[in-house]
């Protein structure tokens, strides 16, 4: 969706100037990202994940759900034959 973060780097505290590696953000097959959405470093999204417009997404996810929040949480699980 518009305006997503995804967010992969920090500063580090001590010397602000300096970039402080994170883990990776992975993200699976068959995800929605929508509007204004931002996702922290580390966090792995599993497949067929929505993430709701203007969620701060700050842990991991597994499969088949919606999440949602500041911080996501997931809202609904969902099964992937399923319309939801």
């Amino acid at each position: 969706g518009p305006n997503v973060a995804i967010i992969s780097a920090d500063h580090d505290l001590h010397e602000r100037t300096k970039w402080k590696k994170e883990e990776p953000i992975r993200i699976g097959d068959n995800v929605w990202i929508a509007a204004n959405a931002v996702i922290l470093p580390g966090v792995n999204l599993g497949n067929n994940i929505v993430v709701g417009a203007g969620s701060v997404v700050t842990k991991s996810f597994g499969e088949n759900s919606i999440i949602a929040g500041n911080p996501a949480k997931i809202i609904r699980s969902f099964n992937v034959n399923e319309s939801i």
